[in-house]
């Protein structure tokens, strides 16, 4: 229990560092030499080449131009140190953390649905070993090869058996060419919630998979802006609309690192539709608005001043707290101090739930 807060504060999305000796060590013989390093492009631009495909660019030429954000990262070694993890979360009162990859957001642009697997098992292998450092304070989150979605079904149930991770990774632009609404998941969906984990949705910034905006846009600060907002409003309304909340009322979905202005907005559109269009809208039995305050969650940032009109609007019972930590953009040291600030305006109960415990909920965290 954070002694400045006076309750628990779960971090609901905090990132490791997967650094390159990472993968030689855990990956299996067969794909070694195909698995994730750092490259040049024919531009000399710094790229992750995943076996014969280069990914990873926009993402890493977003940290090269924050310098500021270089040097925090640098000296945040808890993405791949998880007792300097434990050292900076003491300093900030952070109780528990919810733990999603960095680079290795993009294993799924792997050409071969195998490769993507067996990087998948590798990275989940050292994240569970990674976690092993204080397994009542650091949770992982799986990360599931979802270009083959048995081959998902299979990781998932592994690393919540094994290791006792508490949710699965879901990038919302399309893999394989099937958005996450894609009745190919009703599988995954049927496993998720047989297993009481939640599926957390969480965009990256990427080379290949489709992206809303990049037929607009080359700037990647523009990219960036449109990929995190509208590809999790694409996901957040494809979910509600064909009925996938009706026929997995006990499964939890949350949306990560997008901010969590746009809901109010949104909902009230996609409920406005529904009213006016309802046949469109499958077999709902109630306001999409509904199912979302039932079943998912948005996470707030430290900085992020729409969430009282969120919570005000929507509900405090559907936002949960995120830190990005150690990502250049993150506020680390003093990610509370911004928090707090932030919060001003929010009743006391409300604080409590959005630091805490609505994440516990969201992620069925024991007592």
């Amino acid at each position: 229990m954070s002694e400045r807060t006076g309750y628990q504060v779960i971090d609901a999305d905090g990132h490791v560092v997967e650094l390159p000796s990472m993968w030689e060590e855990y990956v299996e013989p067969a794909y070694r030499h195909r698995a994730p390093r750092f490259v040049q492009d024919e531009r000399g631009v710094a790229a992750q080449l995943i076996g014969d495909g280069l990914t990873g660019r926009l993402a890493v030429e977003l940290s090269e131009r924050s310098a500021a954000g270089l040097e925090a990262v640098a000296q945040r070694t808890g993405g791949w140190d998880p007792q300097a993890r434990l050292r900076d979360m003491d300093a900030e009162g952070i109780d528990l953390a919810m733990l999603f990859p960095s680079m290795s957001f993009f294993v799924c642009e792997a050409a071969e649905p195998e490769l993507d697997a067996a990087l998948c098992r590798a990275y989940n292998n050292w994240l569970a070993d990674y976690c092993g450092a204080a397994r009542d304070r650091l949770y992982g989150v799986a990360l599931l090869p979802l270009q083959d979605v048995d081959a998902s079904v299979r990781e998932l149930e592994r690393t919540v058996e094994a290791f006792g991770f508490r949710a699965a990774f879901f990038r919302p632009n399309p893999y394989a060419g099937r958005p996450i609404q894609h009745p190919a998941y009703e599988t995954l969906w049927d496993c998720a919630q047989s297993l009481g984990v939640a599926i957390t949705v969480h965009e990256g910034l990427s080379d290949t998979l489709p992206t809303l905006g990049r037929d607009r846009f080359e700037n990647t600060a523009s990219l960036h802006v449109c990929s995190h907002s509208f590809e999790q409003m694409a996901a957040c309304l494809g979910l509600l609309q064909t009925g996938v909340l009706e026929r997995h009322p006990r499964l939890h979905f949350a949306f990560f690192e997008s901010g969590c202005g746009w809901l109010p907005y949104w909902l009230q559109r996609i409920d406005s539709h529904f009213e006016t269009w309802g046949s469109y809208f499958g077999a709902l039995r109630m306001k999409p608005s509904e199912y979302f305050r039932r079943q998912c969650f948005i996470a707030c940032d430290p900085d992020d001043e729409m969430v009282e009109v969120v919570a005000r609007k929507v509900g405090d019972e559907c936002i949960v707290w995120a830190s990005d930590y150690p990502h250049p953009d993150a506020h680390f040291p003093g990610t509370m101090d911004v928090t707090l600030a932030t919060l001003r305006d929010v009743p006391e109960a409300s604080r409590r739930k959005i630091l805490g415990e609505n994440a516990r909920r969201l992620f069925r965290l024991p007592a």
